[in-house]
């Protein structure tokens, strides 16, 4: 019988053992969903492949024609049961719907294959720890994919971040078709949240939350703001929106003598400054425009995935940032509803 694959792409699906390997060394990768973000997860593994970093052996997807697709398009073995790859590759990254993120990263990380989950890590706190302890029961590394720590405008940032006061940020897309298994605080805000909370600091509790939001498309919440008050002093206020007509990417905030201005989507960072020390305050301002190494943020968070696997060190976002900032977008979900329930909407 003719596979979809071959009907379909006119590729005869390889079997993993057929899958040349032209490193034996080199870590055996697989994509777990290749869908509208893990197809670009597939496309990385297969360049890193062609760099000699890993093997690119597979890729899975419930759906049979997408996962023929993509696998045909990278020569790889094709999967729609991600149980057929357990024990057969070193790496795996998870791309699938939220709600299945705990069960097939507890599965790897228990066969010892390390685990790069997008974000969200999971939907509930419980499953974010199965996870965790899965990962401490192999030795195995937990990453969480918080892509925005990757962007050039971030990582050309971070170094000069010292204790922010006050952030202003809006993330604004068009109404996606995807993601809409979650509210637009764990599918979108989620992002600001983590690395709020990494500017800020991880160990820098969360002191109050107070949150609006509406479901406007689906049933979901669609648009929502939060301000997020720490226990330093430090607020963060937050709007994100999946029902925008432009897309906005925008982080804007103050630390001591610096106007910071962050720009994920045209990878843009700038601080302002004033010089105490000028004869006239307009003639000692300075804006420092920051250097991009312009890299593809996603190339960037897998190959330091699989620098924290080969050095043996933990993650760059381990998997208690990862339930941290589930923990966190959780919270802002519950003064949601506190308010919805108060507007009676």
């Amino acid at each position: 019988m003719i596979s979809i694959a071959e009907f379909v792409f006119g590729y005869k699906p390889m079997e993993i053992e057929d899958v040349e390997r032209a490193n034996s060394n080199a870590l055996r990768a697989a994509a777990i969903g290749v869908g509208s973000l893990g197809r670009h997860h597939s496309r990385n593994y297969a360049e890193l492949a062609k760099e000699g970093r890993v093997e690119f052996i597979g890729v899975c997807d419930s759906n049979p024609q997408t996962a023929a697709q993509i696998a045909a398009e990278h020569s790889c073995a094709v999967f729609t049961d991600w149980h057929g790859l357990l024990g057969q590759t070193d790496v795996v990254s998870i791309a699938t719907p939220t709600e299945t993120h705990c069960e097939i990263a507890c599965a790897f990380l228990d066969a010892g294959t390390h685990v790069l989950v997008e974000k969200p890590m999971a939907l509930t706190l419980d499953e974010c720890d199965q996870m965790i302890k899965a990962a401490k029961r192999s030795g195995a590394n937990l990453m969480v994919g918080q892509l925005e720590r990757f962007n050039p405008a971030m990582a050309a940032l971070r170094p000069h971040v010292v204790s922010p006061l006050y952030f202003e940020i809006h993330r604004v897309s068009p109404f996606p078709n995807r993601s809409l298994d979650v509210d637009v605080v764990l599918d979108v805000m989620i992002h600001d949240l983590d690395a709020v909370q990494w500017m800020v600091g991880s160990n820098v509790e969360v002191s109050a939350i107070h949150a609006v939001g509406i479901p406007v498309i689906s049933d979901k919440v669609d648009a929502a703001n939060a301000r997020i008050e720490f226990a330093n002093g430090a607020v963060a206020n937050i709007t994100a929106s999946r029902i925008g007509t432009e897309k906005i990417r925008k982080t804007r905030f103050f630390q001591k003598n610096a106007y910071v201005v962050l720009d994920y989507a045209t990878k843009f960072a700038s601080l302002t400054s004033l010089n105490p020390e000028a004869a006239h305050p307009l003639l000692g301002i300075s804006i420092n425009r920051l250097a991009i190494n312009d890299i593809e943020p996603l190339k960037a968070e897998i190959t330091a995935f699989l620098n924290s696997i080969e050095s043996r060190t933990e993650p760059p976002v381990t998997g208690a940032e990862g339930r941290q900032a589930v923990s966190l977008a959780i919270d802002v979900l519950a003064k949601i509803h506190e308010h919805r329930n108060r507007l009676g909407v």
